[in-house]
């Protein structure tokens, strides 16, 4: 989230992972085990083909997206001009066709969902302070001249979210942003209502696999999640961090179930600037993301990427709640092994202090960017 007169949690993350890069670099160069399996995912992942440009300078922090049978619908993340405060549709060139204002001003929105009858759901979820009483979705009907306001409230106190998925009964369910690799689930406990606050509940905690996909962050852009989204046929279901794609087949409609006890598709997206946004392809055929961040080069704008999806797994072998391995799609890294294993060759011991100060400085400064992001008040 770009924020006036402050740097980005986006370039505040980068000079941290160069930091850290540096301090840790000699037990990369002395390790075996992690040149090799660093090496083999930098080869294999595959970046995504460009679909389309956007070039409307309204469009600089794209935090939320989905596809429609016209173009996308996309959303930037908190801003403090009102302009940049509006849901904007889009033409399959990428061009503003329309855009929608909020009647009252949103506080963070991250991400966008699409129900089956094409009401577009705004997840206005973001809290980097951790400060929010309350946290809130916009639905805005086909046809509607404005969204409405639905107001949650976690059960134990606030989180940063920044993905949204509907199941297949249209519930929503929040996804946090995590930090460690494991994110909760919260689903709101009755019917959203407008004008009431609805309390959630914790449903669920999913554990991400880990990878070595190359990205700005390094190994803390692979444990949090920036964006969720769920297939046209609603039989499978997406979360992605700032390096990878997790895919998750839906047994009977039943999203929570997928994500706590089903087994990942991996596709990686390497090296995006500022990944937050993801949605499927109208036929399901392909994921399609896009970055927060333009002018990374400077210069550059935000462009719509395309990644076929995973193959699915053999589900004779490793049917959906199983403890399988997790299987990779095209161009997905090679090693997937925790860190830990990966330390434990030959060579590693005598850098694993190193590495293990450069973790502990990289996450007390990603806890001080995150404190110290300003988000506006409503």
């Amino acid at each position: 989230m770009r924020v006036r007169g402050r740097l980005t949690w986006g370039r505040r993350a980068r000079a941290g992972a160069a930091l850290l890069a540096c301090v840790v670099a000699p037990a990369v160069v002395l390790s075996p085990g992690v040149a090799v399996a660093g090496a083999a995912a930098a080869g294999a992942a595959v970046a995504g083909t460009p679909v389309c440009q956007v070039r409307d300078d309204r469009l600089r922090e794209i935090s939320g997206m989905v596809a429609t049978d016209d173009g996308y619908v996309v959303i930037n993340d908190g801003a403090d001009d009102e302009a940049l405060r509006r849901i904007f549709f889009l033409n399959q060139r990428c061009a503003v066709v329309r855009s929608v204002a909020y009647p009252s001003r949103p506080r963070d929105t991250e991400d966008l969902a699409i129900g089956r009858d094409g009401t577009v759901w705004v997840a206005d979820i973001g809290d980097n302070d951790h400060s929010r009483p309350t946290i809130a979705i916009w639905r805005l009907a086909p046809g509607a001249a404005k969204p409405v306001l639905h107001r949650m409230t976690y059960p134990d106190g606030a989180h940063d979210a920044e993905a949204l998925l509907l199941d297949a009964d249209g519930r929503p369910l929040v996804i946090t942003k995590g930090g460690s690799g494991t994110v909760f689930l919260y689903a709101p406990t009755t019917a959203l209502r407008p004008g009431a606050t609805t309390p959630m509940a914790s449903v669920g905690q999913v554990t991400l696999p880990r990878t070595s996909t190359s990205n700005p962050f390094l190994f803390l852009g692979r444990g949090v999640v920036t964006g969720a989204a769920s297939a046209p046929d609603g039989r499978r279901v997406v979360l992605r961090s700032y390096a990878d794609a997790f895919e998750y087949d839906v047994p009977a409609g039943d999203v929570v179930t997928a994500l706590t006890s089903g087994t990942a598709r991996i596709t990686p997206l390497p090296d995006e600037p500022q990944g937050e946004s993801i949605t499927y392809s109208r036929d399901g055929r392909s994921l399609l993301t896009v970055s927060e961040s333009a002018d990374q080069p400077p210069g550059t704008r935000p462009t719509i990427l395309r990644y076929p999806v995973a193959a699915a797994a053999d589900a004779a072998a490793h049917p959906t709640g199983s403890a399988g391995p997790v299987s990779a799609g095209p161009g997905a890294p090679t090693s997937v092994r925790p860190a830990a294993e990966e330390a434990s060759g030959a060579g590693a011991r005598p850098w694993a202090l190193v590495a293990g100060a450069g973790t502990l400085l990289a996450l007390l400064g990603l806890a001080g960017v995150l404190r110290s992001r300003h988000t506006a008040r409503r």
